[in-house]
């Protein structure tokens, strides 16, 4: 879990508001995502485990709390941006509580694309391959503000694709939001 220090400002790549569910208040998602990691959560490596409740078997209730105490700290984004597959259904609820879009980066594997696309290629030290992420030029045009969730922060390059991605679209990332971080790895110092 995070360490407690998001919602501040940061001198980062993006100076914007960051935040891990367990830098929020106690409030309902906070508490029952504790309970759900303390419970039903796994540590097997350097990999926490929540596929039980997050991001393989998915919980709506736990989820629609988590979207809206993450929703609560970001004010006037135009969509809610993530990757594709465990970060949509956060991303998901987030979008719905803020009453906005959500646009998810599909995967590939490396390979080269004709489509018209933001580009990046992403390192995953959990899947052990690169992958590239790509978010259709028709479905993020120039000056949308972008706020990023994903369901795990780990080293921090999909966040920072994802960022790359907005900023190169001619979009502004107004904020960073994860639903669990893996502050021993430190992703957030990449962001």
């Amino acid at each position: 879990m995070s360490a407690g220090i998001g919602g501040r400002w940061y001198r980062r790549r993006w100076s914007v508001p960051f935040v891990g569910m367990s830098d929020l208040s106690p409030g309902s998602g906070a508490a029952l995502l504790r309970q759900a990691v303390i419970e039903r959560g796994r540590v097997e490596g350097s990999l926490v485990k929540v596929d039980d409740f997050l991001n393989h078997r998915v919980e709506p209730a736990l989820l629609a709390a988590i979207g809206a105490d993450l929703a609560s700290r970001f004010t006037h984004p135009d969509v809610v941006l993530t990757a594709e597959a465990s970060g949509i259904a956060p991303a998901l609820q987030t979008a719905l509580s803020l009453g906005v879009p959500m646009i998810y980066a599909k995967k590939y594997p490396r390979a080269h694309s004709d489509r018209p696309a933001f580009v990046r290629e992403v390192g995953s030290p959990t899947k052990g391959a690169e992958y590239r992420v790509e978010v259709a030029h028709r479905v993020l045009p120039p000056g949308t503000r972008a706020l990023i969730v994903d369901d795990f922060l780990s080293g921090g390059r999909t966040a920072e694709a994802l960022g790359e991605i907005v900023e190169e679209s001619g979009g502004i990332v107004i904020g960073l939001g994860f639903v669990i971080e893996k502050a021993f790895v430190d992703g957030r110092s990449r962001l």
